[in-house]
């Protein structure tokens, strides 16, 4: 029900925010997990005179509370027993001159500014929070944009408007939409009888929206209506008043929304600043 609040092609990319958290998963990424060092004044073992510090242990698991493992001593055991491992490889890769070789380096580099683009983000959205009044602003404007009606419909979509005619007529001499709807070019509906789910006007493109609340339940278009995906023949099923969802129910979409908007423009800022050659 919630993702169905949103007009197609209306939500964004939400913005990644757990430093490190996908990275440091299992410690799937290495390169991100050997840039963050800490301090090595507290340490939980030492290898090869080299530190794994406390600070290490500490990120990993909290990674991974994300993904709902507990902290308990025998999860850092583990978590530290795997430090230990990587190190030690990582020290007899470095022996053997591989942090030397270019593509390394290059990966390096990558990861150290991944690091940093996460913890930029992260400190742009706790340094801007998104105020309650915009968020509900935001709501009340999605929540118009909708309507206040839902429609079920069926269409049949074609290449060209003679063809779309020929539909029409023979709907006329009265064959069934769901027999013609197998010549569709629409994949997602062709097999069924074009039948579209329950949706918005705003769901649609707006000449097939147009179209379709213009329609009578029970009665189809006798005009082909165009769309830049060709063109359609639509049946309208029923009507039934919208729902939607609460506030509360949407609120993490929303604030994903604007904070991604947000940190769009600033790097659109950023961007349009800085002394490109």
């Amino acid at each position: 029900m919630t993702s169905s609040f949103y007009p197609k092609g209306m939500l964004m990319t939400p913005i990644r925010v757990g430093l490190v958290a996908c990275a440091l998963a299992g410690l799937g990424l290495p390169l991100a997990l050997a840039l963050a060092q800490g301090a090595a004044g507290d340490k939980v073992a030492t290898v090869n005179g080299v530190a794994i510090p406390k600070s290490r242990v500490d990120l990993v698991v909290k990674a991974q509370a994300g993904r709902g493992i507990p902290d308990n001593e025998q999860v850092r055991n583990d978590i530290k027993e795997r430090l230990i491992v990587r190190e030690i490889v990582t020290q007899e890769a470095t022996r053997k001159g591989l942090n030397k070789n270019p593509e390394v380096q290059t990966q390096l580099d990558l990861a150290r500014q991944e690091v940093l683009w996460n913890a930029y983000v992260a400190d742009f959205i706790k340094t801007h929070p998104i105020p309650e009044a915009q968020l509900k602003a935001e709501y009340e404007k999605l929540k118009a944009s909708r309507g206040d009606k839902e429609y079920k419909a069926r269409h049949i979509l074609v290449e060209k408007e003679e063809d779309a005619k020929t539909i029409i007529a023979d709907l006329k001499k009265g064959r069934k939409f769901e027999e013609l709807a197998k010549q569709s070019k629409d994949p997602g509906s062709k097999d069924k009888g074009g039948e579209l789910d329950w949706n918005a006007p705003g769901g649609y493109v707006k000449p097939f929206s147009d179209a379709l609340v213009k329609l009578e339940k029970g009665k189809y278009t006798e005009v082909p209506v165009q769309t830049q995906f060709g063109w359609h023949v639509i049946l309208l099923e029923d009507v039934r008043p919208a729902k939607f969802p609460t506030f509360d129910e949407v609120k993490p979409q929303l604030t994903e929304r604007l904070q991604e908007q947000q940190f769009s423009k600033v790097v659109t800022d950023l961007r349009a600043k800085a002394k490109v050659d």
